[in-house]
C-alpha cells in the first residue's frame, strides 16, 4: 500500500510539471497495486490531455465501480464521452 501511495504521488508531480504520459506510467503501476478511486480520476485526467478519449472514459468508469457517487469520475467520464461523440443511446448503458 506505501509503495502503491508513493507512485501516485509521483504521479500527482509528474501532472504539475505536465508530463502526462509519464504520470500514466506511474498511476498505472500504482493502480496494479492498489485499486484506488482518486489514482483512476488522476490517470482519466492524463488520458484527456493526451486525448485518449477511450482510455479516459474507462478509467472513470472503473472509479465508478469503487465510488458510484465521484463527482470527479462523473465529469471526467462526461468529458471523455462528449470527445468520443457517444449517443445520448449509448449512455443509457452506464
Amino acid at each position: 500500500m506505501e509503495r502503491a501511495r508513493r507512485l501516485k504521488e509521483e504521479g500527482n508531480e509528474l501532472v504539475k510539471k505536465g508530463n502526462h504520459k509519464k504520470a500514466v506510467e506511474k498511476y498505472s503501476e500504482s493502480l496494479q497495486l492498489n485499486q484506488e478511486c482518486a489514482t483512476y480520476t488522476n490517470r482519466a485526467l492524463c488520458y484527456l490531455a493526451l486525448k485518449q478519449y477511450k482510455e479516459a472514459a474507462q478509467d472513470c468508469t472503473e472509479a465508478l465501480k469503487l465510488d458510484p457517487k465521484n463527482v470527479k469520475a462523473l465529469y471526467r467520464r462526461a468529458q471523455a464521452l462528449k470527445e468520443l461523440k457517444v449517443s445520448q443511446e449509448f449512455l443509457k448503458g452506464f
